[in-house]
């Protein structure tokens, strides 16, 4: 294990030594705040109401177990269980990375709540409406992860730390859509 903490540490160095680029420092913090992101996922809930025809209140039900869910697992349960001082907050780190925000986080690093959140989130929108929007379902994946890269550009998390954020979103968005799609139709 302390291997793998070590290559991570190095990777998110090397990321952070060589990885800027005056668009991602601008584009990037913006993509991890809230007040960028909210709006789609308002969308996709008037929508649903909107256009839903069947169970589309049960859908917006599950909707709302799977971010709880997702939060309380990587929030509640892991962080405070696995204390992982985040590359912000690392004595040998601070002073030579690039920190992108105004604010450092004081919470574990381990695992990243943004990464598991809206992979959560890009998984049950996946699985749930794929079938209505057709190949482009697939763009929720790819903004879960701009927002999960942006989580290590801004110096906020680790690789590892967004990887196993991700994973566990996934498999949770995953199983909340597929309890949904075994007894309900949305549209």
């Amino acid at each position: 294990m302390k291997k793998l903490i070590e290559l991570d540490r190095s990777l998110f160095v090397y990321l952070n030594e060589h990885w800027h680029t005056s668009f991602g420092d601008w584009f990037l913090p913006l993509m991890r705040n809230s007040g960028t992101w909210i709006p789609l996922y308002v969308f996709l809930v008037v929508f649903v109401i909107v256009n839903g025809k069947k169970d589309k209140w049960w859908w917006l039900v599950f909707g709302a177990i799977s971010i709880i869910l997702s939060n309380f697992i990587s929030s509640d349960l892991i962080k405070h269980n696995v204390m992982r001082v985040r590359p912000c907050s690392d004595p040998t780190l601070m002073s030579s990375i690039n920190f992108l925000i105004g604010y450092r986080p004081q919470s574990s690093s381990f695992t990243s709540s943004h990464a598991c959140n809206h992979f959560t989130m890009a998984a049950f929108f996946f699985f749930t409406l794929k079938n209505h929007i057709g190949k482009f379902a697939w763009l929720f994946f790819a903004w879960a992860g701009v927002i999960a890269v942006a989580q290590v550009y801004v110096s906020v998390h680790f690789p590892l730390d967004v990887l196993c954020g991700g994973i566990i979103g996934f498999i949770l968005g995953y199983l909340c859509a597929s309890s949904f799609n075994i007894r309900h139709l949305l549209m």
